[in-house]
């Protein structure tokens, strides 16, 4: 390879000054085709382009030169890429213009044989070299400025070791000495490099390319003292500039404080002061270090020891700007005003006059600020405890109480209190204490009692509460708070103590008699009595036709109203007037009207409830007696544990009773309490929806599971509050069978939850209610539902009083008086290990609560399951259903002599009734009235289809089947289409089978055989036919050898029509009644007048 020498020459200087590995980048660069633009400027010497970065990105470059007629040398760059001067960008212009600068030279450029020398510093310059040469620090209390002068700070420049000895900085830069040698030391490049990354990070403007003194008290970063041991650690020599052989001292630590001192006149004096190993030392010889100050520092003579404490040096002789540098790391920033303070060597003068005020208002704030002292022990700071939140309470009569929020802060021996309106910033007031105090309450509902209009807004200094308001602030609001810790709550004059009295309630009744001449009336009289004292009855009729929740006696004890005896006595009073003769203030009643004197004479609440509970338990205890199956629209076959477990679920409700299902975590109390449901909404259709609560990330769960097990059930998942949602509850739950919800949603939403009708409540995981102080204890108990189940693995975790709590929500009735509970049963067992109470406890539970754990257990399986769907018609198509049946009725009836002779028009007329129980529009084509059986069918196909799965739907009226496929078609839901008269019957079976269509329209005759349809997983029998055998046929298209799934069978019955009589007697009379549609000559034989007429009734 031929290399010019002089081409070597200039490419050494360009190694000299950037590095072996820059040049070989930069170099790589130029022969890449890298530089886009190139000017040579000769005036100035300096070459000017553009050159393309790795990341595609152009850079503006300058490449200095020194060029004369012995040759070019390379004098620096600077460039607008990040490194910023001697890149490989300034190195790639040099290259580049190289032969053209030798030209310009006037330097020969005859080719010579490469120099031996050259070619093998090429190669080491290719070889990382060891670090050898060791770096320093000179740290100096000042640095030449732009003008000449001295700027007096806190400065550090780089050094290394000269070569007549002693240190120097030579060409070092703090921009780009990490690429000036590449034996510097790598720990220390790295160490010193974070340092320049910390200033330079708190400079707002750039900074000089080759800046050497770096401005140590510029560094906002308190990171700073770490970076300056890691520097130390990696061997840094640490030189001072004023006494190079003294020994750095690392810096020590120290705090800020604030010393107060008293004059003989009562002067005070209040200036900021350093603190160090207990000294005090004044701040007027210091330097501050980043802003706000994170550090000092000060520079002592030469003479002071290294190793003499900060706090006894600067006393030992006059400071020096050229002397040791000492540095102060402070244990917490020091505030900019402190800092101002500081500058004025002063201090802060309080006059005598105003000591006392600055003691109680000042001193405190200052103590926040910084440790307030004393160097002559003149002054004290009265320490301040944090604010503690106190709720006033004031009583008058006629339930009034009067609330009123303070801030009571203890300043030293007194107790200072301001209303929590009280914007005034008193010294001892900590406006972020009382922020942190009242964020942390911001979980308690205090809109509910009138103490504030929302859940993210502020308490309302005052309020005045009334009636059930109070009772209910000082029932549930005021124990809560004082049970915590957050708040105290101050009882301001006579109290009263409000407790229930349900348990001792009693009604009695009497009639005697009347007016002589009203033999048939008598007088009745109905008398409430709480533990002895009479209620006004009219009082309490009036409290409860107003909805109150509470009644109020002048004494504190109250009634609950959302007793059921108490709303049936309201609806029987209200009978009992609405029957009186004439209207008087004197409540009669007949003798005729028994029914009702009964239902009054029943309402002993107390004996009434116990014999009722004690029937039913008894039931509960010959439970195995029950041979309940599971319902049939369960899409899960129960295992024969579940199935029990059912059994005694279903048995609880048919009696209106609650309990604990508390069998082991994975044996499925999920699909259990689901049978429940189903059975319930089949038993009691119109019933109102199920509520189950279960924690926030179990509700998925629950939906999903009753969609796997119940889809027939129409679920809905409440996962946001009203106000978030902004509907209603009623709104989001309506036409509902199941809803599902989160504890902490039902208890945030508890008012409107309570204004529902609920069938039955299951609680999951209703150890979260065992707390019976708990909020969401009092929601879950308060709630109404005739039926409570408490679903649960743990019904017991601490103590008995757990149990307690979740019985007294499922099954009240069982231990009424927690007082009482806690007398006879847990102190006796918690405390005294009484075994034989123990034994009887689990005796009187065991009815109420089913527990099996996974060892009693076994397991087994399911396949085809079938519902029937009762569809209730529309008022306009149940009226013109009711007219045609009365018609029809008078002329099937009068047909009925001779059947045989008139089996057509019996025919017809049944006919008729089954087309018209569809849909209106078969018998009357312009009939507007909608049918609910196609608004069923089209609410499941939807759902069915969103879920990826396929239907067949089978009738025997084709004509009703097309008005099924018009709907579908408006639906956007597509659809195949066979009935005896399809041609293509392969091609549409095809369609089905391979294709992506999701609903098959088959009528029942011409799909009762010849097809196999495996891909369905849901029938729909549209009308029941007469003959069971042919249905089966039709629904074994699916269920059938080659089916990967459950298959589920919906039968639609439209409710109170010819269907449902068609249903009842399909099992009982199959034969007959496909006689009549079969329309064969043995009809008369088969269905006789009595069976027709059954049909119609």
């Amino acid at each position: 390879m031929q290399i010019d020498h002089r081409i070597a020459e200039f490419e050494d200087s360009i190694i000299d000054m950037v590095g072996a590995p820059v040049f070989g980048r930069g170099r790589r660069y130029a022969k890449g085709g890298n530089v886009a633009e190139l000017e040579w400027s000769p005036e100035d010497q300096i070459l000017i382009g553009t050159v393309r970065g790795s990341g595609g990105r152009v850079y503006s470059t300058n490449t200095y030169i020194a060029l004369d007629a012995t040759g070019v040398c390379y004098e620096g760059g600077d460039c607008s890429c990040p490194v910023g001067f001697d890149c490989k960008h300034t190195v790639a212009l040099a290259v580049q213009a190289t032969s053209y600068l030798l030209t310009q030279s006037g330097a020969s450029s005859t080719s010579a044989q490469p120099r031996w020398d050259h070619v093998l510093d090429a190669l080491l310059d290719a070889v990382p070299a060891s670090a050898t040469v060791p770096l320093g620090l000179l740290i100096k209390s000042g640095a030449q400025n732009g003008y000449g002068t001295m700027t007096p700070g806190l400065y550090a420049r780089l050094v290394r070791p000269g070569k007549k000895g002693g240190w120097i900085n030579g060409s070092l830069s703090w921009h780009n000495f990490a690429y000036q040698d590449a034996s510097f030391a790598l720990g220390q490049v790295q160490a010193l490099t974070r340092l320049h990354q910390l200033y330079a990070a708190a400079s707002r403007f750039g900074r000089p390319a080759g800046e050497k003194d770096l401005p140590l008290a510029e560094i906002d970063s308190p990171a700073l003292w770490s970076t300056l041991d890691a520097i130390v650690d990696s061997g840094v020599r640490i030189i001072h500039d004023g006494a190079r052989t003294m020994q750095f001292a690392r810096p020590e630590a120290g705090r800020i404080v604030l010393d107060v001192t008293t004059d003989d006149d009562g002067t005070q004096h209040v200036a900021p002061v350093l603190s160090i190993d207990e000294d005090i030392v004044p701040l007027d010889g210091f330097g501050h270090i980043g802003s706000p100050a994170h550090g000092l520092y000060m520079f002592t003579p030469a003479s002071v020891p290294a190793d003499t404490p900060l706090s006894r040096a600067y006393r030992l002789d006059e400071g020096t700007t050229r002397g040791v540098a000492r540095l102060v790391r402070l244990d917490a920033p020091m505030p900019g005003g402190l800092q101002s303070l500081a500058a004025d060597s002063g201090g802060l003068v309080v006059p005598a006059e105003d000591a006392a005020r600055f003691a109680a208002e000042f001193a405190p704030r200052l103590e926040r600020l910084a440790p307030v002292v004393s160097t002559d022990d003149s002054f004290t700071v009265d320490p301040v405890e944090p604010p503690a939140l106190e709720l006033h309470a004031r009583m008058e009569d006629a339930h009034v109480l009067h609330l009123s929020w303070m801030w009571c802060y203890r300043v030293g021996p007194r107790e200072q209190r301001v209303s929590i309106s009280d914007l005034d910033g008193r010294g001892f007031r900590d406006a972020d204490a009382e922020l942190a105090t009242l964020v942390r309450m911001r979980g308690i509902p205090f809109e509910r009692y009138g103490l504030r209009d929302g859940p993210t807004e502020s308490l309302h200094p005052r309020a005045t509460l009334r009636g059930t308001d109070t009772l209910r602030a000082m029932t549930e609001l005021l124990p809560l708070l004082d049970a915590g810790d957050d708040v105290t709550v101050v009882f301001e004059g006579e109290v009263i103590d409000y407790r229930e009295v349900n348990d001792a309630l009693s009604i009695g009744v009497s009639a005697d008699q009347s007016d002589e001449d009203r033999t048939d009336w008598f007088d009745l009289t109905v008398r409430v009595t709480v533990e002895g004292s009479e209620v006004p009855l009219a009082t309490l009729i009036s409290a409860l036709a107003r909805g109150d929740s509470h009644l109020m006696l002048d004494d504190g004890r109250y009634i609950t109203l959302d007793k059921p005896e108490l709303q049936s006595l309201k609806e029987l009073i209200t009978e009992a007037r609405s029957l009186q003769e004439r209207p008087s203030d004197t409540l009669t009643i007949s003798r005729f009207q028994a029914g009702l004197w009964e239902d009054l004479a029943a309402l002993g609440v107390v004996e009434r409830q116990a014999d009722a509970w004690k029937r039913q338990v008894q039931g509960l205890l010959d439970l195995d007696d029950v041979q309940a199956e599971a319902p049939p629209a369960l899409l899960a076959d129960l295992r024969p544990y579940q199935l029990d477990g059912y059994r005694w679920l279903e048995f609880l409700w048919r009696n209106r009773l609650g309990g604990i299902l508390a069998d082991d975590m994975g044996l499925g109390k999920t699909v259990q309490s689901l049978a429940l449901l189903c059975h319930a909404r089949e038993a009691e259709p119109d019933s109102p929806p199920a509520l189950i609560l279960a924690p926030s990330s179990v509700v998925p769960g629950w939906a999903a599971e009753a969609a796997r097990f119940t889809p027939h059930l129409s679920v809905a998942v409440v996962d946001r509050t009203s106000r978030k949602r902004g509907t209603s509850l009623a709104d989001a739950v309506a036409g509902a069978d199941v809803v599902v919800t989160s504890h902490t949603l039902f208890r945030l939403d508890f008012d409107e939850y309570d204004t529902l009708d609920w069938s039955i409540v299951l609680m999951d995981e209703a150890q979260f209610a065992k707390n019976h102080q708990s909020k969401l204890y009092h929601c879950a108990r308060r709630l109404g539902a005739p039926v409570k189940i408490a679903v649960t693995g743990t019904p017991m975790e601490n103590n008995l009083m757990e149990l307690w709590s979740l019985l007294s929500i499922s099954a009240p009735g069982l231990f009424p008086s927690p007082t009482r509970f806690t007398e006879v049963y847990r102190n006796p067992i918690e405390r005294g290990g009484d075994a034989e109470l123990l034994a009887r406890l689990r005796r009187r539970v065991r009815p109420l609560m089913l527990r099996r754990t996974k060892d009693q257990v076994v397991r087994d399986l399911p396949e085809k399951q079938e519902q029937v769907l009762q569809v209730p018609l529309s008022p306009k198509h149940r009226r013109l259903y009711d007219t045609h049946l009365k018609r029809e009725q008078q002329k099937v009836l009068g047909l009925l002599g001779d059947v045989g002779k008139n089996r057509f028009e019996i025919f017809r007329s049944l006919t008729m009734l089954r087309r018209l129980s569809l849909d209106a529009a078969l018998v009357e084509p312009e009939s507007t009235a909608p049918s609910a059986k196609i608004d069923l069918l089209l609410e499941h196909l939807e759902e069915l289809v969103a879920g990826g799965h396929k239907a067949l739907v089978f009738s025997q009226f084709t004509s009703f089947l097309g008005r099924v496929r018009e709907r579908l078609d408006a639906a956007g839901i597509e659809s195949v289409y066979l009935d005896g008269r399809t041609r293509n019957r392969g091609a549409v079976i095809e369609q089905f089978t391979s294709g992506s269509t999701p609903v098959f329209l088959i009528s029942l005759k011409a799909g009762g055989f010849g097809l196999n349809l495996t891909e369905a997983d849901y029938c729909f029998i549209l009308d029941p036919w007469w003959n069971p055998a042919t249905e089966q046929q039709a629904v074994d298209r699916a269920h059938r050898i080659g089916q990967t799934r459950n298959v589920m069978v919906y039968r639609l019955i439209s409710s109170d029509t010819i269907e449902e009589k068609v249903m009842a007697l399909k099992e009982r009379k199959a034969a007959l009644v496909s006689g009549v549609l079969d329309e064969g000559a043995g009809m008369a034989k088969a269905l006789d007048a009595e069976d027709i007429r059954a049909l119609l009734e």
